[in-house]
């Protein structure tokens, strides 16, 4: 499947994973592979560009041969501040963010995210739903919103979905691969998601 043009994919993976102890989450194996490399490898196909948005283990990261940005905005502050970065480092008008402990994630996820957000000519940001609510970390956003975006971290907005109920947000139906969009966020989560890959 080509990549869809125009669109630039980053893999979330600059939290500090305090669910995993503090260790860095997307460097945590499942089946023998670090959980951000399984998202990488499923994101790059389906993206013109593709890069990482890190704040630890920058080298480790940068060895997979992909461009790794830092937050534009210090502190570690979640993943809204790694949207900002992800729009800032962009050079295609619109950006797909994946969480780094999502392993699973579907290989139509671009194209379903895009989809919803052309059906809207108003439009700026596609999250994808499943599980019966929106999963704001699994998005497709409009470069452009970058501006309004640095105001409202400036201004101390630390949550996804605050900010995308501001924004013309419309939803990607990911009902039916649900699963696919879980977060590994324990011990027995990598064991489950280790079944559903070998």
């Amino acid at each position: 499947m080509a990549g869809e043009e125009g669109v630039t994919g980053v893999v979330l993976a600059g939290g500090m994973g305090r669910r995993m102890g503090g260790r860095d989450k997307g460097l945590i194996e499942v089946a023998g592979r670090p959980m951000a490399r399984w998202v990488l490898d499923a994101l790059a196909p389906q993206v013109e560009f593709v890069r990482i948005n890190a704040n630890r283990e920058l080298e480790t990261y940068r060895g997979w041969g992909v461009p790794v940005d830092t937050d534009r905005h210090a502190g570690f502050l979640g993943p809204l501040a790694g949207i900002a970065t992800a729009l800032a480092r962009a050079s295609t008008e619109l950006v797909a963010v994946a969480p780094c402990d999502a392993p699973l994630l579907p290989d139509d996820f671009v194209r379903r995210l895009r989809g919803a957000l052309e059906r809207s000519a108003s439009a700026e940001i596609a999250v994808a739903r499943a599980h019966g609510r929106w999963q704001p970390v699994f998005a497709l956003l409009r470069r452009d919103l970058l501006p309004e975006l640095d105001a409202r971290l400036a201004a101390g907005e630390r949550g996804l979905y605050r900010w995308y109920r501001t924004r013309e947000t419309v939803e990607a139906d990911f009902e039916d691969v649900a699963d696919r969009l879980a977060n590994v966020n324990t011990c027995e989560d990598v064991a489950e998601t280790e079944r559903s890959l070998l």
